[in-house]
């Protein structure tokens, strides 16, 4: 469950799956951002510098794609049918007219191919059970070439009309026969339909290859190929045919897009299971952490645990106020030891009223640690010793929503108000989940009452900005915001989130502005420690407006040396490269990405990425001569604009 303001960006077109939501906010607005436009840039996503990505049904945990394109022409398309010559025009008939030609056997294309015959070919009888020559490997040879062009039609003929009666084992014996007096792509695409309709998926790859030895642009035969790579589960083989055949067919067939965008996610999933399964367990970037601990009103340490209570340090009691203390410096040293020492003082004991609230803080950092079974018995533990600790029923919550179980979240909350119901947090934290579930109205509710009860808390007043703006009401949500700079001037997050806002408006001059301000603001006051988002939001605000690759990259390099882990830093750079074709580099920094991402469908939408580009080059090797084709397709459709 998001754990501070969901960021503007990432609205748009939002439809969570919650069966696998992650606490994350720092990662959300990125993979938002890239998905988004990846669904409206479809065709231009393939081709930018020659390779790019399309990942828009992979993101399935946070964004599934909304209405498409469908065949709908941009003016550039009409544009070039009026540029069309005659001589193009005949050309693109002819190619037509193979294409109809080269269609699955069935019944109307039996017909039409024997109406065709009769027109071209008067020798064909029209009736292609009748006078079918006997051929054999022992006769064929002695055949004249013309002989075996005749015959190869009738076999043909033959061979679709078993097909349309569904006399498959005819139909393969007849297209082989047809084969062996013309090895011709069509017989061989045709004869692997008829495995496909018997199931035979290794014969299907077998004659589709072969096929595609003799036309290596043969869409119908890579897709039908590629079905067969899917149903033998060899899934990046079945990607790697249908991203071929999307390129070279124009991306015309929306069925073989979202095939590709099926297999992404297949590949991706399997690729993600293995790195989560051996995954080391620790915790996530000092970004994260931060933003996660910093979504609950910040209180002061329990009675007793005061830095001037006098506690034996190797104690139970000791090590929880190192735990406290440690977090404070807002470090990755400072979190790592802090975890260490909540674990220690568990099994030091001797906690006696803190015991509850030691559960808790353990619990939390197993939480961000990706330790989700011990994490919940940790928090179960704290809330049977100690009910009124209404934080402990909170962080179940986020789990119980993180792990798909919506009903265990919604009865946390009426719990925890059971204990205190002027707990400002849990109304916070109940918005949160109203707004993740698409419930605005409840959402702005929860929020406005969550400011009620505590006016300082800023994340409340952002957050409630950022629902307003999802409702529609951009002017309020726009004096929100004004009130937030009013009240909370020194506070580096309003500036960053207000930019969000701006940018997503496309006022990229005052977005700027407001993330340079963030910038230094977070620099004046946590030099060593600040917050990397203001950094990597005007990365992509300086690409998105002037595609200025060198300052993004550049703005992304120093929030990496300030927090090398942070895994929204890593991706996106990975994005930027991309778009500059540097695409080697940007694999490298995608897998990075999925190394860092702390849940499932996080693994899963970084290595979506990574595969559509290893996909993408492989299939430039494969087949080089499309490289100038999807360059070609990059400058007709323009630089991107992405949100």
């Amino acid at each position: 469950m998001s754990t501070e303001p969901i960021p503007i960006s990432s609205l748009r077109g939002t439809a969570l799956d919650t069966s696998s939501l992650s606490s994350q906010t720092s990662s959300l607005p990125l993979w938002e951002r890239l998905s988004t436009w990846a669904s409206e840039n479809k065709a231009v996503v393939y081709s930018i510098a020659g390779i790019a990505v399309v990942v828009t049904g992979a993101g399935v945990v946070y964004y599934r794609a909304g209405s498409r394109t469908g065949n709908r022409e941009s003016s550039a398309d009409l544009d070039a049918k009026k540029r069309t010559s005659k001589k193009e025009r005949r050309k693109a008939k002819k190619e037509k007219e193979k294409e109809r030609e080269q269609a699955p056997p069935n019944t109307t294309a039996v017909q039409e191919q024997g109406e065709q015959l009769k027109r071209s070919a008067p020798t064909v009888e029209s009736d292609p059970s009748e006078g079918l020559p006997h051929v054999d490997p022992t006769t064929v040879d002695s055949l004249s070439g013309q002989d075996r062009l005749e015959y190869a039609t009738k076999l043909k003929v033959a061979g679709n009309k078993a097909y349309g009666d569904k006399s498959y084992n005819d139909a393969i014996d007849l297209y082989g026969k047809a084969i062996l007096c013309k090895p011709d792509p069509i017989f061989y695409s045709n004869r692997a339909a008829c495995y496909n309709a018997l199931g035979n998926w290794d014969k299907v790859v077998e004659d589709t290859t072969a096929a595609l030895a003799l036309d290596s642009e043969y869409v119908k035969a890579l897709n039908r190929r590629a079905n067969a790579y899917e149903h033998l589960e060899k899934f990046s083989e079945a990607l790697l045919d249908y991203t071929a055949s999307c390129i070279i067919d124009g991306f015309r067939n929306e069925q073989s897009a979202q095939s590709v965008e099926r297999l992404l996610k297949k590949v991706a999933e399997a690729k993600g299971k293995t790195i989560l399964n051996g995954k080391e367990k620790k915790l996530p970037s000092p970004t994260f952490v931060t933003n996660y601990l910093q979504s609950f009103r910040p209180r002061p340490r329990p009675e007793g645990l005061e830095e001037t209570a006098d506690l034996v340090e190797n104690s139970g009691k000791g090590q929880l106020r190192a735990g406290l203390v440690a977090m404070e410096k807002k470090t990755g040293e400072g979190y790592d030891a802090a975890s260490a020492a909540f674990d220690k003082a568990l099994e030091l004991r001797d906690l006696g009223e803190h015991e509850a609230f030691a559960y808790n803080m353990r619990g939390t950092f197993r939480y961000l640690r990706g330790e989700n079974a011990d994490a919940l018995k940790d928090l179960d533990k704290s809330v049977e010793l100690r009910p009124s600790l209404t934080q402990s029923y909170i962080k179940r919550a986020s789990m119980h929503l993180e792990l798909g179980n919506r009903g265990g979240a919604a009865d946390d909350f009426e719990k925890a108000m059971e204990q205190k119901e002027d707990d400002p947090d849990i109304y916070y934290h109940r918005a949160q989940l109203h707004f993740i579930l698409a419930e605005f109205a409840e959402a702005a509710k929860d929020y406005q009452k969550s400011i009620d009860l505590d006016k300082d808390f800023i994340f409340s007043h952002i957050q409630l900005g950022v629902t307003q703006y999802k409702m529609g009401s951009i002017a309020s949500s726009m004096a929100t915001f004004r009130r937030c700079i009013k009240n909370f001037d020194k506070m580096p997050d309003v500036y960053n989130y207000y930019g969000e806002l701006l940018l997503d408006q496309q006022k990229y001059s005052e977005a700027v502005e407001k993330f340079e301000t963030a910038i230094e603001m977070e620099k004046q006051t946590k030099p060593f420690r600040m917050n990397v988002l203001p950094l990597i939001n005007k990365a992509l605000a300086l690409f998105q407006w002037k595609q200025d690759f060198p300052e993004a990259e550049k703005l992304c390099q120093k929030a990496l040396i300030i927090d090398p882990e942070c895994e929204i830093a890593v991706a996106t750079m990975a994005q930027l490269l991309l778009q500059q074709g540097k695409v080697i580099d940007a694999l490298k920094y995608f897998e990075r990405a999925a190394e860092l991402s702390r849940t499932e469908g996080e693994i899963v939408n970084a290595l979506s990425y990574a595969e559509a580009t290893r996909t993408q080059l492989e299939v430039q090797q494969k087949y080089p001569r499309l490289a100038n084709r999807l360059q070609g397709m990059g400058n007709q459709f323009g630089a991107p604009n992405m949100r």
